[in-house]
């Protein structure tokens, strides 16, 4: 089945301009003005309103096993809530247990995700090191779609990579023409301080934040970025969310280095404030990492995505639902830490974006979609509203308004950290694989209709970061010259 968007404004990440959009057999087919719907074709009419890419969001959880529970989001209902909020795919984790074999942990969420209804793709954590992690990771790469890998710098005595792994991961990536991703945050000193706050009584989850400062972030996002400098990968750091953390960022893309950041729709937000509400329940759903932070540094994440120095944005959906938070009632460290946000990432975005001048259409297509595509290669098969590329699309009506909560959302968890927020900022059709799956508030979902996204890597690109560091490296000079 054909499906022509009619009479609206086109908007890429290049530009705004007046045109149809013809999609067929899950393609697009053509783009431009006073296009004729073909027999039996259904007619989306988008007058007054944007017609863009859907939302790729590059950090969510679906069905993840924490902390000794389950996510409470599976891939069917967490791609479902995305397309009622217009993200049409998910860049999910593959997250190994430790002496795990990478290639079936990959197969088991591949399992996992069949359910998806819209499309999906994997990065895949290395939480350990060995000869067969090696080999997975080449598997992975030349024969899966994977061109990602991710490093987990917290979580001491679970899935923590010591530096010795993340020199020889960093390396590996390098070979494969892979990146290299980080959760930035110094895991010794989070263990340390859980411990001493613990012992002084101190185990509600206003103790959260406590336990991992803002200075936690910025030295590990600091660490990861000096290893990727030496050894010559590109590099990006997932989730910031402080001053400290921008500012390594800043300090090595200034230096020429390619260090790319990610920040999450709540960090933009929300901040530490709700850890001290004195409901357990409303200040335990907060409960993630990094956790939200101090209010000044909002603005300074605002400005590093204005100023490119952050690409990206994702919501880090990972639900646990109440009964699921009270596991940690009598210590905050045993709280399974995650937030959900996969269905509202864009409308928050825009409102508090381009509905206040920070952003630009243009740039807000960039940080939802188009900049995830690029930086994962997948652009323009996605990102993109171009003949050929896949037919994902949302038509967004910049004047319509909508109240966020948990009794109307579709996210599977009983909680919303953008709970009473009114924005003014909507999808009214999200389009997937060429199929309206969502229109005027209702879904039309189908298990299983999302598909696998392989990712290539960056072979060519790579052998030319290679080649400069073997320029710039210093020649060993001869014992006897030297003398």
């Amino acid at each position: 089945m054909s499906v022509l968007i009619k009479g609206g404004t086109v908007v890429t990440a290049e530009q705004m301009v007046r045109a149809d959009v013809l999609c067929e057999n899950g393609k697009i087919k053509a783009v431009g003005e006073n296009l004729s719907a073909p027999a039996g074709a259904q007619v989306v009419d988008a007058g007054g309103q944007y017609v863009m890419p859907g939302g790729i969001d590059p950090h969510t959880h679906m069905q993840l096993p924490f902390m000794g529970t389950v996510a409470s989001e599976d891939f069917f209902t967490g791609t479902a809530a995305g397309l009622a909020g217009g993200t049409t795919m998910i860049i999910d984790f593959v997250i190994p247990s430790p002496n795990t074999s990478l290639m079936s942990a990959y197969k088991e969420w591949m399992g996992w995700a069949e359910k998806s209804c819209a499309d999906y793709s994997f990065h895949v954590a290395v939480t350990w090191w060995s000869d067969q992690v090696y080999e997975d990771m080449g598997t992975l790469a030349r024969e899966h779609g994977v061109n990602s890998f991710k490093h987990f710098m917290a979580y001491k005595n679970a899935i923590m990579v010591p530096d010795e792994n993340l020199v020889k991961s960093f390396s590996r990536c390098l070979e494969l023409g892979a990146i290299p991703t980080v959760h930035a945050e110094n895991g010794e000193l989070v263990f340390h301080l859980q411990n001493e706050l613990v012992k002084k009584g101190l185990t509600g989850p206003e103790a959260h934040p406590m336990s991992r400062p803002p200075e936690v972030e910025g030295e590990a996002a600091n660490r990861a970025i000096r290893v990727a400098q030496v050894i010559g990968n590109p590099l990006y750091i997932v989730h910031n969310s402080c001053r400290e953390a921008v500012e390594a960022i800043t300090r090595a893309r200034n230096e020429g280095q390619r260090v790319y950041g990610e920040v999450l729709a709540g960090h933009l937000l929300i901040d530490d404030s709700v850890y001290r509400n004195p409901d357990w329940n409303f200040a335990a759903a907060h409960v993630m990492s990094p956790p939200f932070r101090p209010k000044e540094n909002q603005e300074i994440l605002w400005r590093a995505l204005q100023s490119g120095m952050l690409q990206t944005t994702a919501t880090d959906h990972c639900c646990f639902c109440a009964d699921q938070k009270a596991m940690g009632r009598d210590n905050f460290t045993k709280i399974p830490n995650g937030t959900g946000g996969v269905e509202d990432r864009m409308s928050v975005i825009w409102h508090h974006g381009v509905g206040t001048g920070r952003l630009t259409p243009m740039e807000f297509v960039k940080v939802t979609s188009a900049n995830a595509a690029q930086i994962f290669n997948i652009y323009p098969r996605k990102g993109s509203v171009s003949v050929g590329a896949d037919a994902d699309l949302v038509v967004w009506d910049p004047k319509a308004s909508r109240t966020i909560s948990a009794k109307t959302h579709h996210q599977k968890v009983d909680f919303n950290i953008f709970e009473g927020m009114t924005v003014t900022g909507v999808n009214t059709v999200t389009i997937a694989a060429g199929k309206v799956v969502y229109e005027k508030g209702a879904l039309k979902v189908e298990k299983g209709a999302g598909k696998y996204v392989d990712r290539p890597c960056f072979p060519p690109v790579f052998e030319a970061v290679k080649k400069r560091n073997d320029i710039r490296q210093p020649r060993a000079v001869p014992r006897k010259a030297a003398q």
